[in-house]
C-alpha cells in the first residue's frame, strides 16, 4: 500500500505528528506561507532531514500561499507551477513524478471577498489546471491531484448551503467549473465521495464561532485521481480530529501493483 496525505497548515509539530500517525509515503502541504530561506529550518523542526522536500514559495508577495510536497522516495522529477507565468507566481502547484504516478499538489486560488477573483478562478485558472493535468496523463502515468481546491462541490459538502450561494467556494460558477474541468475534461475521480456516497464529511472549519466543535464545516480539500487509478484506491479518509490548522488532514491509500 502507498499512503499519502494532504494538509493545509504551517505547524512543523503537526506535520511530524501526521507522518508518524499515518506512516506516510508522501505528504502534501498547502498555504505554508514560507519563503525559500525558511525551508531548512522547518524541515529540521519537523524531523524530515531524510525526506525529499520540494517547496514552491510565492514570489508575488511574502507570507502568502505556497505549496510543498514531502516524499520518502526520491522523485524521478519535480516541477514548480504549471509553466504559465500568469498562474505561477503565487507558489500554488508542486508536481513530483514517482515511479507509479504523478503527484500534483495544488492550492487553488480563493475567489476572495466580493468574489473579485471569481472570473480569474473559473475562466482561467481551472481551465489551465485541467489542461496541465491532461498533459501529464498523456505521458502515460496516472495522476493524483490533491490539495485545497477552495470549492465545496455539492450541497452535501457544506453545512449551510442555502446561505452560502454567493460565498467564495460555493458559488454555482465555481461548482460548475470544478465539475466541468477537473472531473470532466481532466477525467478525475473524487475519491472520498466515490467511497462515501451520501455521507457528510468536512475538511475545513472556520475558527470563528468554534465551528469544528459544532461540526459545521466545508469539504474544500480533495484527493482526485485519474479514472484508471480509481480501482486501486484502497481508502480515502479525513482525519477530522487532528488539529493544527483550520483544515483537517485527509489521506489516501493506493494499492501497489502485484
Amino acid at each position: 500500500m502507498h499512503p499519502y496525505a494532504c494538509y493545509c497548515l504551517q505547524d512543523a509539530e503537526a506535520i511530524k505528528n501526521v507522518i508518524q500517525l499515518e506512516h506516510l509515503d508522501a505528504l502534501c502541504l498547502q498555504e505554508h506561507k514560507l519563503q525559500a530561506s525558511h525551508v531548512e529550518e522547518v524541515v529540521k523542526a519537523a524531523g524530515l532531514e531524510d525526506w525529499h522536500v520540494t517547496f514552491n514559495c510565492s514570489t508575488a508577495k511574502k507570507g502568502y500561499s505556497g505549496t510543498a510536497t514531502l516524499s520518502r522516495e526520491k522523485p524521478l522529477s519535480t516541477r514548480l507551477g504549471m509553466g504559465i507565468e500568469e498562474h505561477d507566481d503565487e507558489g500554488r502547484v508542486v508536481t513530483v513524478e514517482l515511479p507509479e504516478l504523478w503527484l500534483v499538489n495544488v492550492y487553488v486560488p480563493n475567489s476572495s471577498e466580493g468574489l473579485k477573483r471569481l472570473d480569474y478562478r473559473t475562466q482561467k485558472w481551472d481551465i489551465a489546471l485541467a489542461d496541465y493535468i491532461r498533459g501529464l496523463q498523456a505521458k502515460g502515468k496516472p495522476v493524483v491531484v490533491t490539495g485545497d481546491m477552495n470549492c465545496a462541490h455539492q450541497e452535501i459538502d457544506i453545512h449551510d448551503p442555502k446561505s452560502n450561494l454567493r460565498s467564495a467556494g460555493f458559488t454555482q460558477e465555481e461548482r460548475d467549473s470544478f465539475g466541468a474541468n477537473l472531473l470532466g475534461r481532466a477525467g478525475l475521480v473524487d475519491t472520498w465521495r466515490a467511497q462515501h456516497p451520501g455521507i457528510v464529511g468536512y475538511t475545513y472549519y472556520s475558527y470563528r464561532f468554534n465551528m469544528r466543535d459544532k461540526g459545521k464545516g466545508w469539504r474544500l480539500d480533495y484527493f482526485l485521481v485519474s479514472s484508471d487509478l480509481a480501482d486501486k484506491v484502497h481508502d480515502s479518509y479525513i482525519l477530522k480530529d487532528v488539529r493544527g490548522s483550520d483544515h483537517a488532514p485527509l489521506g489516501i491509500v493506493i494499492k501497489k501493483d502485484s
